[in-house]
C-alpha cells in the first residue's frame, strides 16, 4: 500500500451531522489486521440515529470516528501473521469486534462482549475507502452472493438471528417496522416455517412490499383499532411471536398488547430513548419471553445467513433502492429521513 491518506465520512463535531474528510489516514495494521478496499456500504439505521446525534447516540457514539458497519469489499493488504485471508479477496465482516477474554467471549457469546467495540460506533468504520479489521471478524463471501447483497449482509443477519433466535417455524408472527431487517425477516420467517405472518407500519409502499416478501396481511399500524386487527389477523386470539424492527414507542407498545399469552417478543428495532411498558398486562400476565436481539452470533448465524442467501429464498439486491457515491451523503440521509429509499448503500471504491 503507497496511499497514506483516503476519503472517508466523520461524526467529527458532537451535533447534528457528518462531515466528509478527504484526508483520513489510511488505517494502519497489527499483524493479524486485514485491511480492505471498501466497495460499498450500506446506510442503518444506527447511522441515522448517528447523524441525528439522538439522545441514544450522544452517549454512545465519541465525535471523530468514522461511520459506518455494513459493507462489502476487496483484501487490499495483510497483517504479517495472517493466515486465513489473502489479498484479492471479495469479503464482508462481522462489525462486532470482542475482547477474547471476557466470560462471554470465552463461552461462544461473543455478541456480547463485555468491552465489545463496534465499528462505525465504538471505532472507526466504513464509510471510507478503507477499512482495518481483524482476520477473525472478516468473511469471505460465496462467490453466488452479488455485491450490493453481500453489503447488507450485516443488517439481513440482524433478522436472522431475531427470528431463530425466536423460533417460529409453525407460529403465528407479527413483524412490526417493514424496512429492510423488517422485510428480511418476514422472508426469513416464511423460510423457517411460518405459519401465518401479519406485517404492521404506517407505510403503504412497504406494506405492499411486505406482502412481496412473504406476509399474509398487511396491517396500517397509524390506525386506532390496528392492535385489534393484528390479533384477528393472526388466527388465534394474537400472534405467537413478535418481531420488532422499528424501534417506535407505539409499535414497540402495540405489539406487546397484541403478543398471545406464552408468546415470544423479540425486540431489535432501537428506540431513539426510554419505552413505558404495561409490565404487569403484557409481559408479566401473559408469561411472555422477552429476547434482546444485540447483533448475530459470531459465526452461527453468518453461516445460517450465507445459505440463505444461496437458496434464492430472499432477493436482496431487490432492497437496495439507490446507490450514491460518499460524496453525497446529504442527499442519502435526505432520503432516508424522507422515507423514499428503502436502502441507500454507497459506492465507494472501483470494481476488481
Amino acid at each position: 500500500m503507497n496511499e497514506r491518506s483516503m476519503t472517508a465520512l466523520r461524526k467529527s463535531r458532537a451535533a447534528p451531522g457528518l462531515d466528509l474528510d478527504l484526508e483520513a489516514p489510511v488505517p494502519k495494521l497489527g499483524p493479524r489486521d486485514v485491511l480492505i478496499a471498501v466497495r460499498y456500504a450500506g446506510i442503518c439505521g444506527t447511522d441515522r440515529h448517528i447523524y441525528d446525534w439522538d439522545e441514544w447516540s450522544s452517549h454512545r457514539v465519541p465525535p471523530g470516528i468514522v461511520v459506518g458497519h455494513e459493507f462489502t469489499g476487496t483484501v487490499a493488504d495483510v497483517g504479517s501473521a495472517v493466515t486465513r485471508v489473502a489479498v484479492g479477496q471479495r469479503v464482508s465482516a462481522e462489525g462486532h469486534i470482542g475482547c477474547g477474554e471476557c466470560e462471554f467471549c470465552r463461552t461462544g457469546r461473543a455478541h456480547i462482549c463485555d468491552r465489545i467495540s463496534i465499528i462505525g460506533v465504538d471505532r472507526d468504520g466504513c464509510f471510507a475507502q478503507y477499512i482495518a479489521m481483524p482476520e477473525q471478524n472478516v468473511w469471505q463471501l460465496d462467490e453466488r452472493i452479488p455485491d450490493h447483497a453481500a453489503a447488507i449482509m450485516d443488517p439481513l443477519g440482524n433478522a436472522m438471528h431475531a427470528v431463530t433466535a425466536a423460533e417460529v417455524s409453525g407460529k403465528t408472527v407479527l413483524v412490526t417496522g417493514t424496512g429492510v431487517i423488517g422485510l428480511a425477516s418476514i422472508a426469513i420467517a416464511r423460510y423457517l416455517g411460518a405459519a401465518h405472518i401479519v406485517a404492521a407500519d404506517i407505510d403503504p409502499h412497504r406494506l405492499s412490499k411486505a406482502r412481496d416478501f412473504g406476509a399474509d396481511v398487511a396491517v396500517r399500524s397509524d390506525e386506532t383499532d390496528w392492535v385489534d386487527q393484528v390479533r384477528h389477523a393472526a388466527l388465534g386470539g394474537g400472534p405467537e411471536v413478535l418481531i420488532e424492527m422499528s424501534g417506535h414507542p407505539d409499535a414497540v407498545r402495540g405489539g406487546f398488547a397484541a403478543l398471545k399469552k406464552d408468546g415470544t417478543a423479540a425486540l431489535l428495532g432501537l428506540p431513539a430513548s426510554a419505552v413505558p411498558l404495561d409490565l404487569p398486562n403484557d409481559v408479566i400476565f401473559k408469561a411472555a419471553r422477552v429476547l434482546g436481539i444485540n447483533g448475530r452470533l459470531m459465526f452461527a448465524t453468518w453461516y445460517a445467513l450465507e445459505r440463505f442467501l444461496v437458496s434464492g429464498a430472499l432477493d436482496a439486491e431487490s432492497l437496495v433502492t439507490h446507490v450514491l457515491p460518499l460524496e453525497k451523503f446529504e442527499d442519502a440521509f435526505s432520503l432516508i429521513s424522507s422515507h423514499e429509499a428503502l436502502k441507500v448503500i454507497f459506492e465507494i471504491g472501483e470494481s476488481t
